[in-house]
């Protein structure tokens, strides 16, 4: 059994893990798991966060949805880069669409009120704050001139240039997108107007062709920096990828905007931290070699 338990660990590393770090114990990890762990922990200390509920049965999220309204968002309580998600729902028809699919990753599922805001990933490491990505969901940028189809061609160009695959994965033209901009009646030969911005799915991921901002981290206030650094003290991690939106962004004080904190990633993964579409990548060297003199037990057990 101990044999097969080791192969299948080997296994989930080597499948979903890559690019992953391993700095922190199995206690840890065991802590932070669930969305539903993460907002306990919020909560006790209270850390901004969504109002919203774990359910099994569907019909409690339809009446979560009926006493707290729309935009809300879903997703299975044990997930990650953004698997089974989905946001913003508006409607009780997308909120069941939303439900039965994000029950094929997990049987328990996430609802929460949607912030629109500026997404980004905090990563904080032996108590500073090691590296700050602002995340984008896949977009182009219209000129007036070029058509939809064309401007993914160029970006995908560019991104080659610079090297990002296959950390960053091209924008798509296959029926997810062709389905995501029909419903804003838009399609591949669509001409945006200048300076338009057209999202191309709604996921703020780097599967269907996301991309992050490197964040100069002497930009955020010391307020904000605090915070994050006290989350992974309640967690008592080395490390932890800290997901939180920010509806005026990470420069401001977050007492001043509306803030909501989401979920802690006891493996984030740094290896997108390498190939920012904006801004220079960050020598990190001095944050993993404090962290690699860490004695950490059961790294690749789950």
């Amino acid at each position: 059994m101990i044999q097969l338990k080791k192969i299948l660990y080997a296994w989930i590393s080597k499948k979903f893990m890559g690019g992953c770090s391993h700095y922190n114990d199995l206690r840890v990890r065991k802590s932070c798991r669930s969305k539903e762990q993460a907002r306990d922990v919020f909560a006790a200390a209270n850390v901004p966060h969504a109002q919203g509920l774990i359910f099994l049965n569907p019909l409690k999220a339809i009446k979560f949805a009926k006493e707290v309204g729309f935009p809300l968002v879903i997703k299975p309580n044990v997930s990650g880069f953004s698997r089974g998600s989905y946001f913003p729902i508006q409607n009780h028809k997308e909120l069941w669409r939303a439900i039965l699919l994000a029950k094929l990753w997990w049987p328990y599922t996430v609802v929460e009120q949607y912030l629109q805001g500026n997404n980004y990933r905090v990563v904080v490491a032996n108590g500073q704050i090691m590296s700050v990505l602002q995340r984008y969901a896949p977009f182009v940028t219209g000129d007036g001139i070029s058509s939809i189809s064309e401007l993914i061609d160029r970006e995908n160009s560019i991104r080659e240039e610079m090297n990002l695959y296959p950390c960053i994965s091209p924008l798509q033209k296959g029926q997810q997108t062709l389905t995501f901009l029909a419903k804003k009646g838009y399609n591949l030969a669509t001409v945006p107007q200048l300076n338009e911005q057209v999202l191309l799915f709604y996921r703020i991921s780097l599967a269907p062709g996301g991309v992050v901002e490197v964040i100069d981290k002497e930009t955020i206030p010391e307020v904000n920096q605090r915070l994050f650094k006290d989350v992974l003290k309640r967690f008592d991690a080395n490390i932890l990828g800290i997901d939180v939106i920010m509806e005026k962004g990470i420069t401001t004080d977050y007492q001043q905007q509306k803030c909501i904190f989401l979920e802690v990633n006891s493996r984030p993964y740094l290896k997108m931290h390498e190939f920012p579409r904006y801004g220079k990548a960050e020598d990190l060297s001095v944050h993993f070699a404090q962290l690699e003199k860490l004695n950490i037990q059961q790294t690749d057990t789950y």
